[in-house]
């Protein structure tokens, strides 16, 4: 099943991120795109997705500089704007994919495209990851343990759920029942010709 592969990819970015656990950290994919371009979309995803999250943490520090606060903020916004492109990567990868499809009379369309859905698995995983540590956190009162432990087997029942729904998706495509249709993301405000402060400095 494909999400097995990626859920396998999404553990495998995060163990590996955490070796160092440092935001600056040189990225360096495991999967050569010409011999398993998905993989190594997956990977590049959960690895953005990771660095995202120290970064949300990071910035959430009421004592952090301004200055620094400003800098990561654009960090954030290059994250988030990167991340979105290699969701688009993987629509793309997919509609290749399913090019040669006979769509049947009857298929619908789907409320999200594939990637969407592998993206919120990959940040499923980023939750499941956490909030387990919070369950074996030494400092932490064993109620705090007691309720994370809910929250995680919560977290790892919706991980099998939207797994098997990115499965049925995938197979619905494949069978022509369903057909992707996507429409590319139309960020405003980082275009200087959409966002009226931007363009006011031009």
């Amino acid at each position: 099943m494909f999400s097995d592969k990626a859920n396998a990819i999404f553990q495998d970015a995060i163990k590996t991120y955490k070796v160092l656990n440092t935001v600056d950290q040189p990225f360096k994919n495991k999967y050569d795109k010409n011999q398993d371009l998905i993989a190594h979309l997956l990977y590049r995803k959960c690895w953005i997705d990771t660095v995202q999250w120290a970064y949300e943490d990071i910035i959430r520090d009421p004592n952090i500089d301004p200055v620094d606060a400003l800098e990561l903020k654009r960090k954030i916004d290059a994250s988030n704007q990167d991340r979105t492109d290699t969701v688009e990567y993987i629509d793309s990868y997919f509609l290749e994919k399913f090019d040669d499809v006979e769509v049947k009379p009857y298929a619908k369309i789907n409320s999200e495209s594939p990637a969407w859905a592998i993206d919120r698995l990959s940040i499923l995983a980023l939750k499941i990851y956490h909030m387990h540590l919070e369950t074996i956190r030494e400092d932490a009162t064993e109620a705090h343990k007691q309720a994370c432990e809910k929250k995680l087997n919560v977290l790892l029942e919706q991980r099998v759920d939207l797994s098997k729904a990115i499965d049925d998706l995938l197979e619905d495509i494949a069978n022509g029942d369903k057909y992707m249709k996507v429409y590319k993301q139309m960020k405003m405000y980082n275009d200087d010709e959409l966002n009226p402060v931007l363009r006011g400095q031009k």
